[in-house]
């Protein structure tokens, strides 16, 4: 093999996925990396989908509070012409996004940009949540959270609806949603 001087390598690009189910600290640990890049001098961007208007329209924000300024998105496809500029680009609340996501997100690595994921690995029945599965397929890297059940208080990984509904999407918090391990989460039925 032969030496390269450093000014001639090519950028390496890479996807990052944080899965896990709700309150398990994935927007956190997303705001944790987003903040170390930033601290690098790297510039970032962040998006998340626009049907994500729990806690703010302009900032992806954690559970516990914790914020950093996102760009609200209806299409994937707006990521590639707004991260141009990016070397990393974090997606939060990846589960409400369409499968283009996923040749979006290798786009950008490729192009060598390190790209940050987190979202839902599971729906409320414990069904995988796409795109999350092919994404977890493509990643160099996966972190899986973990939450506290809130039952039993085991580690959980299932998100346990609390409301009835026929719909796979419910957009909530803790007043439709919580932690549950697998022995406490059950499917609730549907009406």
């Amino acid at each position: 093999m032969e030496f390269k001087p450093h000014s001639l390598l090519q950028n390496v690009g890479w996807i990052e996925v944080i899965a896990g189910c709700m309150f398990s600290g994935k927007t956190e640990e997303l705001i944790r990396r987003l903040r170390r890049a930033e601290i690098a001098k790297q510039k970032v961007v962040i998006f998340k989908p626009k049907i994500d208007n729990r806690y703010s329209k302009d900032s992806i924000v954690s559970h516990s509070e914790q914020s950093l300024p996102s760009i609200l998105i209806e299409n994937d496809k707006e990521i590639l012409n707004l991260s141009a500029d990016a070397q990393v680009i974090g997606i939060d609340e990846a589960q409400f996004f369409s499968s283009e996501l996923v040749n979006v997100c290798n786009s950008l690595a490729s192009s060598g940009k390190r790209v940050i994921i987190a979202g839902l690995d599971q729906d409320y029945r414990g069904v995988p949540f796409e795109p999350m599965p092919q994404l977890l397929a493509i990643a160099e890297y996966i972190t899986k959270t973990l939450a506290i059940c809130m039952v039993c208080g085991n580690p959980a990984d299932k998100t346990q609806r609390k409301t009835i509904s026929a719909e796979r999407v419910v957009v909530g918090a803790a007043d439709i949603y919580e932690a549950r391990c697998r022995k406490c989460h059950y499917i609730p039925e549907d009406k």
